[in-house]
């Protein structure tokens, strides 16, 4: 029997919490942090950023937080993480901010929305 993995693996999860009774939305929730913390690793993201903790760079929650009520706030962190722009971080030096690998403009915009739900 072949082992499951990626988004086969996700389906095949998404389907057990359904017919265990969990909700969808919690399903799809559970399974976009998991793909959003994936992202994080990937593009060595957590060199400088948490989710809860301020780094060198702002954690995720922060980043929420300064974006609540901005209507914006999904183009400006879009424009943010597709552009390299330079950023000063918490120990004032500055540097170039890596570009995201996510080349789909759709998954970007899960992943900020992500980012934006802390």
């Amino acid at each position: 029997m072949k082992a499951l993995s990626g988004p086969v693996l996700g389906r095949a999860a998404l389907f057990v919490l359904l017919i265990t009774g969990a909700s969808v939305e919690s399903a799809m929730a559970e399974l976009d942090a998991n793909a959003a913390l994936e992202v994080l690793k990937r593009n060595d993201c957590t060199k400088c950023h948490s989710v809860k903790k301020s780094k060198n760079g702002p954690s995720y929650q922060k980043v929420s937080e300064k974006y609540k009520g901005d209507g914006a706030a999904e183009d400006k962190i879009y424009k943010h993480l597709t552009t390299s722009p330079k950023v000063k971080l918490e120990d004032g030096t500055t540097e170039e901010h890596k570009k995201i690998d996510i080349t789909d403009p759709g998954q970007l915009k899960e992943f900020i929305r992500w980012i934006l739900s802390l």
